[in-house]
């Protein structure tokens, strides 16, 4: 399972990139991607759309099934990854690069602090593959 180091994950598969002080990059995991198998559609916010950490902010159809897409961070979506729209397949082919969903604008950093580290989130996903 590819889980880089630099990385926050959440429980729900999902990951946050710190890129500056306040701006926090959002995608899904790759052990989420190889889940869902091939993804056809991706439903994201609108830029200036607000987000909450641990709410729905979208939602991931793949060829198996539909699944909600949790938000890592609360703040302001200030990018959308526009190549998904067209290209969703990029999710299962880079999900930690050209497979980003968004870009979060945040307030407080400290939120962060609560997400999983690379090693916790490996714990967590071979934990949930046991029941």
């Amino acid at each position: 399972m590819n889980c880089p180091e630099d990385l926050k994950y959440t429980k729900e598969h999902e990951w946050a990139r710190v890129e500056s002080e306040n701006e926090v990059k959002v995608g899904i995991t790759d052990y989420a991607q190889q889940e869902l198998g091939d993804i056809v559609f991706v439903e994201l916010p609108e830029e200036g759309a607000e987000v909450t950490q641990g709410e729905v902010f979208g939602s991931i159809e793949s060829v198996k099934a539909v699944s909600d897409l949790y938000s890592p961070v609360t703040g302001k979506v200030s990018a959308v990854n526009g190549r998904i729209a067209d290209e969703p397949e990029l999710v299962n082919s880079d999900p930690y690069g050209e497979g980003w969903l968004l870009s979060v604008e945040i307030d407080d950093k400290s939120q962060l602090d609560s997400l999983l580290d690379a090693s916790a989130y490996i714990s967590y996903v071979e934990e949930e593959k046991k029941e």
